[in-house]
C-alpha cells in the first residue's frame, strides 16, 4: 500500500566535520576489468548490495525509511473531511484537531491554505499521526505535532500584528492564532525568476534536478520552500521520484495542497546528523552524548534548531526576534492546547550549539543518511580504490534512504566524485580461471587474478593474495609461494660482460621539519584533509581537493602538491 520514498538533501551543507566518523569494516568484493570498456570495472550488485546493508543495518534506518512512506496520490486526492474512506491517520487527525481548530488559527490565513488540503499534506504521509504500537499515546503525539507546526507556521508565515493594534488586527487575534498568511514569499509572484543561484552549473546538483528556463525559486508554501535542489528534492518524493514536475512548476507548491505538504515533508525529515522533528517530538530520536553536551535535548528549542540553528540557536541570539516570536508562539499555543511540557524539555535553544557549529568529528553514536565516495586505499584492489562509498555529515547527490542511490554513488551517476574509477554494476562476473598448481594454468601477463587464484610460473605454483594484473609472481606480494622452487630463466647469452662502474651513492640528509606542523605519511594507513602538510621519502607535500586517506603522495599530483620542507 505504501511506497518507501525519498530524503530530502535539505538546504545547506550540514555538517562535514564528521565525514569520516563511521569506519566500516572491509567487505568482500569481486572486481573484474569491463571487456566492453579499457577504462572501466564490473562489480557484482549482490556485493554492493551486501555492503549496504552492513551500513545501515541500525534500526534507526529502517525508522527512518518508514517516516517518509507515502501513499499515492490518486488515494491523497481522494481525502475530503468526514469521509469514512479516509486513512486511519487522518480520520485520527480529524478527532485531535477538527475542522473548528483549524478555523480557529487559521482567520488571517490566505485561501490557498484549507482544512481539506491539510488533510491530503497529512494522509500523504502514514506516519503524521501514525499508531505507535508500544504504549505511547498516538493521540497526544499527534495534537503535539501539529501544534508545533503551527508555532513554526505561525513565525514563518504568519502576520506578526499586534493583539492590540485593532487598525489591522480588527478580531484581536493572538499573533499565535495568525499562521499561514502567506502563500508565497513576500515581494513575489508567480511568472517572476528568483532564487535561481546555481543553476546551470556543471554540478551534481544541476545534474540531479535541473532548473526550467524562466522558473523562480523563490519561497513559497506553509515552509516557504526555497532553492531548485529542494524544489527536485520534493518532487521526487510527491511524483514518483521525477525531479522536473515541480521543477517545471514550482507554481503547485503555492497553490494546492502541496503547500502544507512541504511543510510535513520537512517535519519528517532527518537532516542527519539532526533528527526529524517528528521524532524529537515523540522521543524516537536519542540524542547523543556530543548532542547533549553540546545542551541539546528533547524539546521545542531543538525543532528550532533543526529549522533555523545557525541564525536562531545560540547564546548570541538569546534576544533576537525570530527566536523569541517562535518560542512564544509555542508557549501560546502549548497553554492553549493544554500540551504538557516534560521536565527534560526545553522550550529554547539559546543555550545549545548550532548543529552547524557542532564538532561530532570522531562521535561514534552519530548517524548519518547521505553517502560519498570512501576514498580510503585497499591494496587488495584495482588501483587502491575502494569501489564502495560511505555514510558522510554532508549533503551530497546520494540518500541513504533512497532505494538505488547507494548503487548510483559507487557508479558515480551524477559525476560528484573526481577521478573515480569507470565502474559498472551487473548481476553475474564470468568466473576467472585460477591455476591450479602444476596442471594448472601457466601466469598470464594480461589475465586478472583475484584472491585465492593460483599460477604456475618458473616450476613454482603461485597464490594471489589480493587482486593482481600484471605483477609477476616471484613470491612477494602479491603473490606467495605455495609449492615447488622457482626454476631461474635460461641465460641466453652467456658471454661475459664488465659489469658496470656504479658510483657511489649521495645520501640526502633526512629531512627535518617540524612534528607539529608535518605529519609523516604511511601508506594505506595515514588519513588527511584538505591543507595538512605531509612528509614521505625526505620530501614534503601539501594535501588538497578532498577529505580522507589519498593516494601516496608521489604518485598522485591531483591530491598533493610538492612543497618546501622549511
Amino acid at each position: 500500500m505504501f511506497k518507501p520514498k525519498y530524503l530530502a538533501t535539505v538546504l545547506g551543507c550540514l555538517l562535514a566535520g564528521n565525514s569520516y566518523a563511521q569506519v566500516n569494516s572491509q567487505s568482500s568484493m569481486n572486481i573484474q576489468p569491463d571487456p566492453q570498456n579499457p577504462n572501466g570495472y564490473l562489480v557484482l550488485k549482490s556485493d554492493l548490495q551486501a555492503a549496504e546493508q552492513s551500513k545501515t543495518a541500525d534500526p534507526m534506518y529502517a525508522i527512518w525509511s518508514q517516516a517518509l512512506e507515502t501513499r499515492s496520490n490518486a488515494v491523497v486526492e481522494a481525502i475530503l473531511p468526514g469521509l469514512a474512506s479516509n486513512p486511519d491517520n487522518v480520520k485520527r487527525v480529524e478527532r485531535v484537531f477538527p475542522q473548528s481548530e483549524w478555523d480557529f488559527l487559521t482567520q488571517m490565513a490566505a485561501p490557498e491554505y484549507t482544512y481539506t488540503r491539510f488533510l491530503r499534506a497529512i494522509g500523504k504521509f502514514p506516519a503524521f499521526c501514525g499508531e505507535y504500537t508500544d504504549g505511547r499515546d498516538s493521540d497526544a503525539i499527534c495534537k503535539k505535532s501539529i501544534v508545533t507546526a503551527f508555532a513554526h507556521f505561525s513565525q514563518e508565515t504568519g502576520g506578526h500584528i499586534a493583539k492590540d493594534n485593532t487598525w489591522d488586527n480588527p478580531l484581536a487575534l493572538e499573533e499565535w492564532q495568525q499562521a499561514l498568511v502567506h502563500v508565497r514569499e513576500m515581494g513575489w509572484s508567480e511568472g517572476q525568476e528568483g532564487y535561481t543561484t546555481g543553476c546551470g552549473q556543471n554540478d551534481w546538483q544541476n545534474a540531479r534536478w535541473p532548473c526550467a528556463a524562466g522558473q523562480g525559486y523563490f519561497g513559497r508554501g506553509a515552509k516557504q520552500l526555497s532553492y531548485h535542489f529542494n524544489y527536485g528534492a520534493f518532487s521526487e518524493v510527491m511524483y514518483d521520484g521525477d525531479a522536473t514536475v515541480l521543477l517545471n512548476n514550482p507554481g503547485l507548491v503555492a497553490d494546492s495542497w502541496l503547500n502544507l505538504a512541504s511543510a510535513i515533508w520537512f517535519f519528517l525529515t532527518p537532516q542527519a546528523p539532526k533528527p526529524a522533528m517528528l521524532h524529537v517530538i515523540d522521543r524516537t530520536w536519542t540524542p547523543s552524548q556530543r548532542e547533549l553536551d553540546a545542551g541539546i535535548g528533547y524539546g521545542f528549542g531543538t525543532t528550532i534548531n533543526v529549522i533555523n540553528g545557525g541564525i536562531e540557536c545560540g547564546e548570541q541570539n538569546k534576544n533576537k526576534g525570530q527566536p523569541v516570536n517562535r518560542i512564544r508562539y509555542w508557549e501560546g499555543l502549548a497553554e492553549h492546547y493544554q500540551i504538557p511540557i516534560e521536565a527534560d524539555e526545553a522550550n529554547t535553544c539559546w543555550q545549545q550549539t548550532p548543529y552547524g557549529s557542532l564538532n561530532l568529528n570522531g562521535a561514534t553514536d552519530v548517524l548519518y543518511t547521505n553517502w560519498d565516495g570512501n576514498w580510503k586505499y585497499y591494496a587488495d584492489r584495482p588501483e587502491g580504490y575502494s569501489f564502495e562509498c560511505e555514510l558522510v555529515g554532508f549533503q551530497t547527490a546520494y540518500s541513504a534512504l533512497v532505494p538505488g542511490d547507494y548503487e548510483k554513488c559507487v557508479t558515480n551517476f551524477y559525476g560528484s566524485h573526481a577521478s573515480w574509477p569507470e565502474v559498472k554494476v551487473v548481476d553475474k562476473l564470468d568466473p576467472t580461471d585460477p591455476g591450479t598448481g602444476p596442471g594448472g594454468n601457466a601466469w598470464d601477463a594480461n589475465k586478472v587474478y583475484n584472491s585465492g587464484d593460483q599460477v604456475t610460473f618458473n616450476g613454482a605454483t603461485y597464490e594471489a593474495k589480493w587482486w593482481s594484473q600484471g605483477n609477476e609472481p616471484t613470491g612477494g606480494d602479491p603473490w606467495k609461494l605455495i609449492s615447488g622452487e622457482p626454476v631461474p630463466p635460461v641465460v641466453t647469452d652467456p658471454t661475459p660482460v664488465d659489469p658496470p662502474v656504479v658510483e657511489p651513492p649521495v645520501t640526502e640528509p633526512p629531512v627535518v621539519v617540524d612534528p607539529s606542523e608535518f605529519i609523516t605519511w604511511v601508506p594505506g594507513a595515514s588519513q588527511v584533509s584538505n591543507g595538512d602538510k605531509v612528509t614521505y621519502n625526505s620530501k614534503c607535500f601539501v594535501a588538497k581537493n578532498g577529505p580522507g586517506t589519498w593516494e601516496t603522495p608521489t604518485q598522485s599530483n591531483w591530491f598533493w602538491d610538492e612543497i618546501s620542507c622549511q
